[in-house]
């Protein structure tokens, strides 16, 4: 006799539906265990079928120790944004970033074999639940984990569209709030310019000559040209070169200097960045459903 209270019981430990859980309980005379993998088998083959929609939405997160001595920030993403303001959804992504900076694994493929947090499951496998129960394809995308001898400092903005990490050398966190902020606002893509790779400063050096010729400049005034050009572009793209923002009248080098602070590395992930979306006809899409 399946009861009401075993069907309760196996809802709250797999967070499948009511009859689903009814259904297996009856197939396997009752037996929660075999229930329980069977409605993960049927669970991972629901999670397989929606593996090829397009995520693009969900949500940043960041993680700094309480000795701000290691932190991480993560990208998780999920095909719409209700997800992303999912309590389920939110509590794992939270829970991912802490088992970055305390697990320190090394590539996403490792993140996903370890057990996650104190469960017997792997990674992988709670993912395949929560892709299962929550209902959505959802996909770990990225991660960045910091280790300071001095101290990491994060940044959330827009509720988790952008997430900062930063690690100082030197520096107090004032400091190292601001140049979050910064990162978050001003998008650098390098630390300094030494950073950046010499065959885009060189593709960038020939996009400005061809400008400066076509202006009608000779090729050796448009050679002095590029030289003054190319600081706007570093000026762009390299933190320590841009305008701070609070200040447009102080670099950020400058401000850190002034603060004795000292910068080794940043990350910076925004949500979706780079990910095709996949823009489908609203009135098309009404159609399908109508059809099916």
């Amino acid at each position: 006799m399946i009861t009401a209270e075993l069907v309760k019981q196996l809802r709250e430990k797999t967070g499948a539906g009511m009859m689903d859980c009814k259904k297996v309980l009856t197939e396997t005379d009752g037996d929660m265990e075999k229930a329980a993998e069977l409605l993960r088998e049927r669970g991972i083959a629901k999670a397989a079928k929606k593996s090829s929609r397009i995520a693009a939405e969900g949500l940043v997160a960041t993680y700094v120790s309480e000795d701000k001595k290691v932190g991480s920030v993560i990208e998780v993403n999920a095909e719409t944004d209700f997800v992303a303001k999912n309590e389920e959804f939110r509590s794992f992504v939270k829970d991912l970033t802490k088992q970055v900076a305390e697990k320190n694994p090394a590539t996403l493929e490792d993140l996903l074999n370890q057990k996650y947090l104190d469960t017997d499951k792997t990674v992988q496998e709670v993912l395949t639940d929560k892709i299962a129960t929550i209902g959505e394809n959802m996909s770990i995308r990225r991660f960045v984990r910091y280790e300071s001898k001095g101290l990491v400092e994060s940044y959330i903005h827009g509720d988790g569209k952008i997430g900062v990490l930063v690690n100082f050398e030197k520096g107090d966190e004032t400091l190292a709030k601001d140049v979050c902020m910064q990162i978050a606002a001003a998008k650098p893509e390098y630390l300094s310019r030494e950073d950046v790779p010499q065959e885009e400063v060189e593709k960038e050096m020939e996009i400005l000559k061809v400008q400066a010729m076509n202006e009608g400049k000779p090729a050796e005034i448009a050679e002095k040209m590029v030289q003054g050009r190319i600081g706007k572009f570093y000026g762009e793209i390299c933190l320590l070169e841009q305008e701070f923002v609070k200040d447009p009248s102080v670099k950020v080098q400058n401000l850190i200097e002034s603060k004795d602070g000292k910068i080794v590395e940043f990350a910076r992930l925004e949500k979706g960045e780079g990910i095709e979306k996949k823009e489908e006809n609203f009135a098309e899409e009404v159609m399908k459903q109508i059809k099916h």
